[in-house]
Formats: C-alpha cells, sequence, structure tokens
C-alpha cells in the first residue's frame, strides 16, 4: 500500500502527517494530504511520487530553424529537406543489392569533407570490404571513421567518447543489447537498438542514420514503431535491370514529404541526376501505340516519364493485368470506367503497364495519361509525341483537375513539348506556352482524341 503523504500549499515542504502549521514556512492551515498523480495498483501506476514541472511554452514563442549541414550532394540535400538537421534521427530502406551502403558511404565522404565527423558502423561487412568499396568509387582519402561492430553498448561508448556529428548505422537489424536475450534482428532487439540510438542522438546532438532491411512486400522489416521513432524515413528505389535509383522522403520532420532524389548507378559509385525527366525520357523512340507522356509532380519537383502500355488477345480463360511502377487496383479501376462509361471492352485482352525507367507513380494524376496509354494500345493508335497528359478519372467518369498545373506545363514545355492534354475546370492558369486540349469527361476524352467508343 502506497504511504500517504502531506505537503505545503505555500512552500511544497512534504511533511509525514498533518498539522495545523507548517513548520517550515510558519503558515497555518496549509497543509493537505496529497493526491496520487495516477490511479491503479501500486506496483502499475505511478503512485504518489511526482516529478519535475517541465516548461511550457505558447504556440506564438519563436524558436531558430535547426542548423543544417550541406553534404554537397544536391539530390540527397534536396530529399532531406534542406541538409542533414543536428540532433536528428533518419532510417533509410531499401531492397538488397540497391545501393544503399554505396550511397551512404558517400554521404559519409561528403559530410566528412565538409568538416563534420563522421563514424561509419557496418554490422555486416568486415571493415576490410567497406575499405575496398571506398577505394573503387574513390573516396579512400576521405576523413570517415570506421568501424565493423554489432555491440550497441560499446557503440555508444565509443560515439560518447569520440563525440561525432554523423554515425551511420549499416544496419539496424544486427545491433544487439545484453539486456535482451533475443537474437539480433528480432523485434525487440530492433525496438530496443532503435530507441538507444535515436534518444542518444537528441541527448548528445548526434546525428545518426540507421539502415533498415525490407520485406519482400518492399515495407521496412522489424517493428512500425522504429518509423514512428524516427525524424525521416527514406526508400531507395530502384530497378535491378535499370541503372536509375530513386531516393524517396516518404516523412520528413524538417522538410516537405514524398520529395525524391535521383541517382544514377555507375562504375563509379551514385551519380547525381539533376534532371531527370530529360534522362527518363532519353531512350523514348519515335511515336508508337501505348507509348504517353505524363508531367507528374513528385514532392516539390516536377517530372516528366513515359507510361507503356500494350493490350493483345488473350490465350488464357482469365486475362492478365500486370503493372510495373502503378497501382495494380488503380489499373483495374480505369479498365472499369472505361467499359462501363465509354463502352470499351477489355474483356479477353491481357493488358500489361509500365513506367518506364523504373519510376514508381503513386499519384491520381496519372488517371488520364494511363487511359490514353491503353485506349492507344488497344486501338493501334498513337499520340504525337510532343504531347503530355494529365489528370484524374472519377467513377462517374467525369476528370478532375490536379494540383500544380502550372508547374506540370512549364517543365513539359522546357523539354520540348508543344502541346497538353489535360482536364477542363479548375482555375485558370498559364499555358506556358503550350497548346493546351481540355476536356470535360472521360467519354468526351475518348470521342475527341482517339475516335473511339
Amino acid at each position: 500500500m502506497a504511504k500517504t503523504t502531506f505537503s505545503c500549499n505555500a512552500c511544497g515542504a512534504v511533511h509525514s502527517k498533518w498539522s495545523g502549521r507548517c513548520e517550515a514556512c510558519g503558515e497555518w492551515n496549509s497543509i493537505s494530504e496529497d493526491t496520487g498523480i495516477s490511479a491503479g495498483p501500486a506496483k502499475a501506476s505511478l503512485g504518489n511520487a511526482k516529478g519535475n514541472r517541465i516548461p511550457l511554452t505558447d504556440l506564438t514563442t519563436e524558436e531558430a530553424a535547426p542548423p543544417r549541414t550541406h553534404s554537397g550532394l544536391s539530390e540527397l540535400d534536396r530529399v532531406l529537406g534542406g541538409g542533414l538537421v543536428a540532433a536528428s534521427a533518419l532510417l533509410v530502406g531499401g531492397d538488397p543489392g540497391i545501393g544503399k551502403s554505396t550511397l551512404l558511404l558517400q554521404a559519409a565522404a561528403a559530410f566528412a569533407r565538409k568538416g563534420m565527423k563522421t563514424i561509419y558502423v557496418s554490422g555486416e561487412e568486415a571493415s576490410a570490404q567497406v575499405r575496398l568499396r571506398a577505394e573503387r568509387l574513390g573516396l579512400a582519402d576521405a576523413p570517415v571513421r570506421l568501424a565493423a561492430e554489432t555491440n550497441l553498448r560499446d557503440i555508444l561508448t565509443t560515439i560518447e567518447a569520440e563525440k561525432p556529428g554523423l554515425v551511420i548505422i549499416d544496419s539496424i537489424q544486427t545491433m544487439w543489447s545484453d539486456t535482451i536475450g533475443s537474437a539480433p534482428g528480432s523485434v525487440s532487439q530492433v525496438r530496443a537498438a532503435a530507441h538507444e540510438l535515436t534518444t542518444f542522438a537528441k541527448r548528445r546532438g548526434v546525428s545518426v542514420i540507421l539502415v533498415g532491411h525490407v520485406t519482400k512486400d518492399g515495407q521496412i522489416a522489424g517493428p512500425r514503431v522504429v518509423e514512428h521513432m524516427v525524424d525521416t524515413v527514406l526508400y531507395f528505389e530502384g530497378e535491378r535491370g535499370h541503372q536509375f535509383r530513386i531516393l524517396r522522403a516518404v516523412k520528413n520532420r524538417f522538410g516537405p514529404a514524398d520529395e525524391i532524389g535521383v541517382f544514377e548507378m555507375t562504375g563509379r559509385g551514385l551519380s547525381e541526376v539533376v534532371n531527370p525527366s530529360a534522362l527518363f525520357l532519353s531512350e523514348r523512340g519515335p511515336p508508337s501505340p501505348g507509348s504517353v507522356v505524363f508531367s507528374g509532380i513528385e514532392g516539390t519537383r516536377p517530372v516528366l516519364v513515359e507510361l507503356q502500355a500494350l493490350v493483345a488477345p488473350t490465350p488464357h480463360a482469365q486475362p492478365r493485368r500486370a503493372v510495373v511502377g502503378w497501382d495494380g487496383s488503380r489499373l483495374a479501376m480505369i479498365l472499369a470506367v472505361l467499359e462501363a462509361r465509354c463502352g470499351i471492352p477489355f474483356a479477353g485482352l491481357d493488358v500489361y503497364l509500365n513506367v518506364a525507367g523504373g519510376m514508381k507513380i503513386s499519384e491520381p494524376a496519372a488517371d488520364l495519361a494511363v487511359a490514353a496509354a491503353l485506349l492507344g494500345a488497344r486501338e493501334d493508335s498513337a499520340l504525337p509525341a510532343d504531347t503530355v497528359v494529365f489528370g484524374e478519372i472519377s467513377l462517374s467518369g467525369a476528370l478532375r483537375p490536379v494540383s500544380q498545373r502550372e508547374n506540370r506545363l512549364k517543365e513539359a514545355q522546357k523539354l520540348g513539348f508543344t502541346s497538353a492534354i489535360l482536364p477542363s475546370g479548375g482555375k485558370p492558369a498559364d499555358g506556358a506556352g503550350l497548346s493546351l486540349t481540355c476536356v470535360d469527361d472521360l467519354t468526351g476524352f475518348v470521342g475527341d482524341i482517339f475516335g473511339a467508343g
């Protein structure tokens, strides 16, 4: 049973029993019984013991923006929101062999050359392997401190003694704490290691980058609470057969989410792609049925990509629906709207959709471009090569305007496109020198552009 205590309302002095006068300050009738700050069983609740009062501020309190350190890699700085924030925790995930360790070793060298003391801790590779990679990338002369260790207590002790500005942990699944009996990589070990490293980063002003394994579905493995602990979650995406790699921010407390940085895998590591639209369209040939250029927005950056569709009679009883780089459920919805609202059936036809260059698109503004690619492939008709398409399709067949129309059109005009097909409605926008074709619904689009239906 919790012991009853009494305190003075005037001076706060604690007494073991009630009395009429406080012996500490001399006030009369100021002593009252303390009430517990939580209720419940004594072993499970906080009981009567009180903590320290925390300082409170209002919403108008002005604080300086957190200091940032630029790496010199503009694509990485863009994804981070303008540079690395001091005392922040980042989580980087990606498929095996996609280039996570290569990117972070290049980032460690870039920050170290900027004067930030950097430690790279590898739990999966020996120090000699990391040195070989650094030599291949031309980074052997970078002042990066290297360690190969998985014991969390030893790592934190070393960080406390060295006082670096940045620590890279590759990877969090290999770390283990001696206070937990389970094996490294288990849920309890990953949660404990991530908690210790992130709280240590906040207390000591050290930025920590954690590498996380991913599951077969592409999600970061381990407890989802790890993504809530950190300030920024980055995914490193790309197809093995393509040289492009996309670094995407899915969570960022210090900058815009869904921002992307584009890299190209070369023999000397990852090189930055300043104009990704030009690179994604570099291998585009003459106009062909089923090929449409979509003007999208990734974070704050407009990006033009090519959508490719193929529609062919199926030899099977159940037609195939294969999608690469887009949402398969969204494709099924577009096919249903085309059949129900426009009378264009796709029964008995295999449908294949691909986003060229290994890019992944998630915004609904690609609906109209996908519909144009499907219709072009089905009707064996190609849109002009200098035309971009964007717009969202509703279940009624109506076309909805999309955000940042001006930025999409300006990016298209910059790359030499002369016309655009987009939904009518929304606020009037400057065509950026392009010839605009505005359509109200999918039925009108099908009839006017393809003459089908």
